[in-house]
């Protein structure tokens, strides 16, 4: 990483700035899954309904992540994360419309939006945050991902309360889009101005193309995917799973998401000093190890208690796989845009795959015995922990 310069104040506002664009990303994420249950009543579907449902999501974001790199590398990530946020909003819009009319075309389209949002939303401050990060010369993309589930929480406690109180979805969701339209808004306006070097770095094109011949690049892609589809399994049907496979009422199984999304926010906030200590390989093998064992305890948990415990674990063994992918593939930052919007892509291949496939195994096994695929993928996955490493100079690879 490069040193801090004389632009500490300016790099000081842009590190608020793109903490607030994580937290809002979360919050207007988790404000909608953690009330999936509701949505499922009130569209009448069943689980293999609902993965197709969550499917659009899915949908959405892996079409906008190959076209994300480009775009940013183009217009910056400012306009990137406003431009993804319009779509959040659009999409939340019209998923509320869809709920309201029982229509799940009109709310498969919303949620389409939606995920084209999140996917342009997501590698715009993720290539900020990496360009903040080398700014600062210490490690902050935990940090930045914690802020994202601090995000998550919020929404999710909102989703707790909302559904304790029978407050309608579809209001909650018009809500949720006008608080993040504006925070977006006046955030994108602290980020860094563009780098001239970085861009000028390979002016024939994003590097995309380059990107995805890349080696370390498709594998560090690959490590990434394992812990978002242990990530995002858990943001799709730990709710589901806890009213379905362990009877709890909806109020309580939004609790239990945020119980989950508490855990990985708490590790993300101390990832920087793990990472720093004991390097991203072995913190990434530990995290996948705890990860598979939460997930078990979830699976086959007693009562409450345990399922929750087990929540805990899951949450904390993945909270450092995503936000370390992000970091290992911006570690050069002339190729952080090209390099970071390939990996995404690849590991948003989890959200697409995720949904459907757990739900139909759902149909067949039930909810909480579906959930077990995620710990092959994760298995998987960490074969590639390796890949991680950092490189030993910018030029490297």
């Amino acid at each position: 990483m490069v040193r801090p310069t004389s632009t500490a104040v300016p790099t000081e506002r842009a590190r608020v700035a793109v903490a607030v664009a994580f937290v809002v990303n979360g919050f207007a994420f988790a404000s909608w899954i953690s009330r999936v249950p509701a949505a499922r009543d009130a569209l009448g579907l069943s689980s293999a309904g609902l993965g197709l449902l969550l499917l659009c999501l899915a949908v959405g974001s892996v079409v906008a992540l190959p076209l994300t790199g480009p775009v940013v590398h183009r217009t910056g990530p400012a306009r990137g994360v406003l431009g993804g946020a319009a779509l959040v909003v659009a999409g939340l819009l019209l998923l509320a419309l869809g709920l309201s009319a029982g229509q799940v075309v009109a709310a498969g389209a919303g949620l389409t939006l939606v995920g084209m949002g999140v996917g342009g939303w997501d590698v715009a401050m993720n290539i900020e945050g990496a360009a903040v990060e080398q700014r600062l010369g210490r490690v902050l993309m935990p940090r930045l991902h914690a802020g994202f589930s601090l995000g998550t929480v919020a929404g999710a406690l909102l989703g707790a309360g909302a559904a304790a109180l029978g407050f309608p979805l579809p209001a909650q969701l018009v809500l949720t889009a006008a608080l993040a339209l504006v925070a977006v808004a006046v955030a994108t306006r602290s980020f860094l101005p563009a780098e001239p070097a970085v861009e000028g770095a390979h002016r024939g094109g994003s590097g995309v193309g380059r990107a995805w011949r890349e080696p370390r690049t498709l594998l560090v892609g690959v490590l990434t995917l394992a812990f978002a589809f242990t990530e995002g399994s858990a943001n799709d049907w730990l709710a589901v799973a806890l009213v379905d496979g362990h009877g709890i009422a909806q109020s309580t199984a939004a609790v239990g998401f945020a119980v989950f999304v508490a855990a990985m926010t708490a590790f993300r906030l101390v990832g920087g000093a793990l990472l720093d200590r004991f390097g991203r390989v072995t913190v990434l093998r530990a995290g996948g190890v705890t990860a598979l064992l939460g997930l078990l305890l979830f699976v086959t948990a007693p009562g409450l208690p345990f399922a929750l415990a087990g929540a805990v674990l899951w949450g904390a063994g993945a909270a450092l796989g995503f936000p370390v992918g992000m970091s290992a593939a911006a570690d050069d930052p002339a190729w952080a845009a090209a390099r970071v919007s390939v990996v995404s892509s690849i590991a948003y291949t989890a959200f697409l795959a995720g949904p459907p496939l757990i739900g139909f195994v759902a149909e067949v096994t039930g909810v909480l015995q579906a959930l077990l695929v995620v710990l092959v993928v994760l298995a998987v996955g960490l074969l590639a922990a390796g890949a991680t490493r950092p490189l030993r100079t910018a030029a490297a690879g």
